[in-house]
């Protein structure tokens, strides 16, 4: 469903995504992990179709990213960094406008926005203007975007930013069933999210890919179990990585 080949993005002189490859299947949670700055969001951005690559190729359903953009993007929900919104607008002023831009009308309309109110638990809030909400429900907010046109993709930028603990089970219990007939990738820097919802797991730092698997397998790495434990002697800067190589077995 998405194919990434040889994913390469600059920024003059600094390599942000440095040959970036693999594959997401229908049916398939991918956890994008890594620490910041290390081209988690700018992949996700490109694989969007909000950032040109320098070089490498998307595929998303088949369609050429650069080449077949608006294809590829009729088949993606996303959820960026921040979750931006019109803040003079109330939710349900919003969402329709929203499904709108994704060209639903009349009861297509009004069903796809009952359905992301419900599946994003808006219903309390959904006449206040978005400026008067929390942090928490405005990211629930992007959230409903992002899926108001039933998407085949969604890729969800730090999807739990700024939900208190409830409302992230609540999310993530949402991504581990939207994941039984969507490709969904989102990243975090909550590990025990990779564990509650992730079927497979790539960790990426310094904008390669260093590990991927299932989280059992990269769990499985480590003498006591433990994806922190993995994910720390993965990416700890190299002048004091061989500290912690003790941690994990090779």
């Amino acid at each position: 469903m998405i194919n990434v080949e040889h994913l390469v993005k600059a920024f003059g002189p600094k390599l942000a995504v440095n040959d970036v490859s693999f594959s997401v299947e229908r049916g398939e949670v991918l956890g994008f992990l890594g620490p910041n700055g290390a081209g988690k969001s700018t992949t996700m951005r490109m694989i969007t179709g909000y950032y040109p690559p320098t070089s490498g190729r998307i595929l998303v359903g088949g369609h050429d990213m650069v080449e077949n953009p608006i294809a590829a993007k009729r088949l993606i929900g996303y959820l960026p960094e921040n979750a931006p919104g019109y803040a003079d607008m109330t939710v349900n002023g919003f969402l329709n406008f929203c499904a709108e831009l994704r060209g639903l009308q009349g009861d297509a309309r009004k069903r796809a926005v009952y359905r992301a109110v419900e599946l994003c638990f808006l219903e309390g809030v959904l006449y206040q203007s978005i400026d008067t909400l929390s942090k928490g429900y405005k990211h629930r907010t992007c959230l409903a975007q992002s899926l108001i046109h039933d998407p085949e993709v969604l890729i969800l930028d730090e999807p739990t930013d700024g939900l208190d603990p409830n409302q992230k089970h609540e999310v993530r219990g949402l991504i581990k069933r939207l994941g039984e007939n969507k490709v969904v990738i989102f990243s975090t820097h909550i590990l025990e999210e990779v564990e509650a919802a992730c079927s497979r797991v790539i960790i990426i730092d310094r904008g390669r890919i260093v590990a991927s698997g299932t989280p059992a397998e990269l769990k499985a790495r480590s003498p006591e179990g433990k994806l922190d434990e993995v994910f720390r002697a993965i990416t700890l800067p190299d002048t004091v990585k061989h500290d912690a190589n003790h941690e994990v077995r090779a």
